[in-house]
């Protein structure tokens, strides 16, 4: 009964790390490579390539039934840290940006 609840647990928390992942190698692909640039936070591809690193980590590593279980749990914690930075710092500093106006429009 305590494995079940314990296996319970950890798939419900390896979801919601896969989730974070997601969420946070989506908003990375849907933002303009300048916001990138102009907030002085790396480059887009650089993003997208940790996010989708964590987001493929993440899935390998969910357990079984929902997923593969290969890589174990420590993986998975550490795959989450650079979605998290992600979400915590770049996105709010390239959620902003307005590229520049080319001309007056007069």
């Amino acid at each position: 009964m305590l494995g079940n609840v314990q296996l319970l647990i950890f798939l419900l928390l390896a979801v919601i790390m896969f989730a974070l992942e997601v969420w946070a190698l989506v908003d990375a692909a849907t933002r303009p490579a300048p916001a990138f640039v102009a907030a002085d936070k790396r480059t887009k591809n650089f993003w997208l390539a940790l996010t989708g690193a964590a987001a493929a980590i993440g899935f390998i590593a969910i357990p079984p039934p929902l997923g593969l279980g290969l890589m174990g749990g420590f993986l998975q914690f550490v795959a989450v840290v650079p979605a998290a930075v992600y979400l915590a710092d770049v996105r709010p500093a390239v959620r902003g940006y307005r590229p520049p106006r080319q001309g007056r429009g007069w």
